[in-house]
């Protein structure tokens, strides 16, 4: 009973001293689409993601309820960081939702604009200047945002000595008055200014597990998932120290207390209480202590002797790589070492995939087969209208023409296409997936699945996600065989940015035969996903090639990541710079993915029609089909 009172007096305590208006609330989610595309209008970095920023402390004078309810010592305002621009979760200042809604497009374009130099009130004041320089549009907006805002603020004359000056400052600041000298005031030492960002100070700390640890590719999942933007130090663990002792008895204790950092032991049950204590914690400090509980399974992942390699194939190759800190292309970054592997027996597809790639064959002998249709002809087997009027418009009050090309013929195509299909072998291909059993026969009266593939049916088995690529491999490589377009096959994973392991299953000039399939058998899971440096090795193979069209099929299960710089941002603006590289080579790099989460970053590598996403990894192979499929009948118009 004591219980329930205490949770229904915070409840309406902190309902009572809240200054925020529920009725006109906006949250974040309805409007991230619009304050992205904003973002990067504005000139925003493509590689800086959105995500919902927490409580930080701040400052001004609270009323008496708030002090009763012990609220109004922190709120959600905006940051910006390397890796992301953190906005409220819920944006409820001003009651109106229009205004609510703008504040967060505001954020959005300031983001884009401010210069970080350490100058809060400065740095801000320069960004509001030069969004409204940039959107005119956005000029009257503002100013209703600004008299809201201004409303807000507490009144300087009731506020006395350091905090009357700080909040001086800040609205002069708001008005546009730049002040002369920095001042040296953040955030938290005044009331909450929802118009700015906070873009200074350490940005939220990623601690790098030690050497020789990694997580495994299937390992669980945390229980809470959080997208929350937090800030975080790194600091040391001194668990295994020496505690402080002191020579007085009676100190003793509370010199224990204090210093003693408590080795608590950990279980495989999750605290489902993580998130709410993370969220009431100012800064989480992070120290690396050599475990995880996340992974069930550790792995070795030293490079392998040379006696027990794979066969390397030529002295290695120097490439570069982007690195957006620094603006720049930095030369003989990464070092590519390409392998054949040497297959311990004969690959033998089940005879499902054998009846599948032969289906898929005579789909693609078909349309090599094909014919089209060529348009404003002089003499053909049907009218073209669009070449008709065009005629007639053309002829207004000149002389008749005998022979107007008006006519349409069918003649057979040529296409002139060559593919590399780029798969990717990192470790988290070793994570088992479901799929239906190929064996099961499929029900009556179910729809065909594309290229004749088997139905769907209700008995399933369990498979790695390699081995899902490894039959797309097989089927693509029977099916482009039948096409009689060149196409090359290789593999790719890493090991930092000295061993980046390409995997050589066939080349352009090599015919699809045992061999071959024989490699592709035998791909297995590798290490880390640095796929920049092998889209630029694409890059040069495809570049090599007279065809007109040049295809990059680029198979992934998850973001580029590595062991060192290569994770997060980083390895996307790289990636990014990449794509866009074999673009203005003329080349047409396109992604098929099994990561759920590809959304979140794939439009800023490959743009909005430049990847697909298979939502179950038993259609890789269909979708891995028809994707090439429709380039090559783009090939043949």
């Amino acid at each position: 009973m004591e219980e329930w009172v205490g949770q229904q007096w915070h409840r309406f305590i902190h309902r009572a001293a809240s200054r925020q208006h529920a009725h006109a609330a906006v949250h974040l989610p309805d409007v991230q689409r619009a304050v992205g595309m904003l973002f990067r209008a504005a000139g925003g970095a493509h590689g800086v993601r959105l995500a919902p920023a927490t409580d930080s402390r701040s400052g001004g004078p609270r009323d008496w309820l708030q002090r009763i309810a012990g609220s109004g010592t922190h709120a959600a305002t905006g940051r910006l960081e390397t890796e992301a621009l953190s906005l409220p979760s819920t944006v409820a200042v001003f009651d109106d939702v229009a205004l609510n809604r703008a504040l967060y497009l505001w954020l959005a374009a300031q983001g884009a604009c401010i210069e970080a130099t350490g100058d809060w009130l400065g740095d801000n004041v320069r960004a509001s200047a030069q969004v409204l320089r940039t959107f005119p549009g956005l000029v009257a907006r503002h100013q209703d945002l600004l008299a809201a805002q201004l409303a807000l603020r507490p009144d300087p004359a009731r506020l006395k000595g350091a905090a009357a000056e700080a909040e001086r400052s800040v609205q002069q600041a708001l008005r546009g008055v730049a002040p002369a000298t920095r001042s040296g005031l953040q955030p938290q030492d005044v009331a909450p200014v929802w118009l700015w960002l906070d873009a200074g100070g350490e940005p939220a700390a990623a601690v790098a597990r030690p050497d020789g640890e990694q997580a495994t590719g299937d390992a669980r999942k945390p229980a809470v998932q959080d997208a929350r933007r937090r800030r975080a130090q790194t600091v040391s663990d001194e668990r295994d120290k020496a505690p402080l002792m002191m020579f007085f008895r009676a100190e003793s204790i509370l010199s224990w207390g204090e210093f003693v950092k408590v080795n608590r032991a950990s279980d495989d049950d999750p605290d489902d209480n993580a998130a709410g204590v993370a969220n009431d914690m100012d800064v989480l400090a992070v120290a690396p202590d050599g475990q995880s509980t996340a992974a069930r399974v550790k792995f070795d992942l030293d490079l392998p002797s040379a006696a027990a390699d794979d066969r390397p194939l030529g002295p290695g190759i120097r490439l570069p790589e982007w690195d957006f800190r620094r603006n720049a292309l930095l030369p003989e970054h990464c070092a590519l070492q390409t392998l054949v592997a040497t297959p311990a027996e004969s690959y033998v597809p089940p005879t499902a995939l054998r009846t599948t790639a032969r289906r898929v064959r005579r789909r693609l002998e078909i349309l090599r087969a094909g014919t089209g249709r060529q348009r404003a002809q002089p003499e053909g087997d049907e009218i073209d209208l669009d070449a008709w009027v065009r005629h007639r418009v053309d002829a207004a009050g000149a002389p008749h023409s005998e022979s107007p090309a008006v006519f349409t013929r069918r003649v057979r195509t040529e296409r002139s296409l060559a593919t590399l299909l780029l798969a990717d072998l990192s470790l988290s291909t070793d994570a088992h997936v479901w799929t239906p059993s190929r064996d099961a026969a499929a029900p009556r009266g179910g729809m065909p699945r594309p290229w004749g593939g088997p139905a769907p049916v209700a008995a399933t088995q369990t498979a790695r996600v390699i081995d899902v690529i490894r039959e797309a491999l097989y089927v693509f490589g029977e099916a482009l065989s039948a096409s009689g377009d060149p196409f090359e096959m290789l593999g790719f994973s890493s090991v930092r940015r000295q061993n980046v392991r390409i995997q050589h299953l066939k080349g352009f000039d090599e015919p699809w035969n045992a061999a071959a399939r024989d490699r592709v058998g035998a791909i297995k899971p590798g290490y880390y996903t640095r796929m920049g440096a092998a889209i630029r090795l694409a890059t040069q193979r495809l570049g090599e090639r007279p065809e007109r069209q040049r295809l990059m099929l680029i198979l992934t299960d998850g973001k580029p990541n590595d062991l060192d710089v290569y994770e997060g941002r980083y390895g996307l603006e790289d990636t990014r710079h990449a794509v866009q590289a074999a673009r203005e080579a003329g080349l047409i790099p396109f992604c098929i993915t099994i990561d759920e989460a590809a959304h979140d970053y794939l439009p800023m590598l490959f743009g909005q029609q430049g990847y697909a996403l298979v939502h179950r990894p038993q259609d890789l192979v269909d979708r891995l089909t028809g994707v090439y499929t429709r380039f090559m009948r783009q090939a043949a118009h």
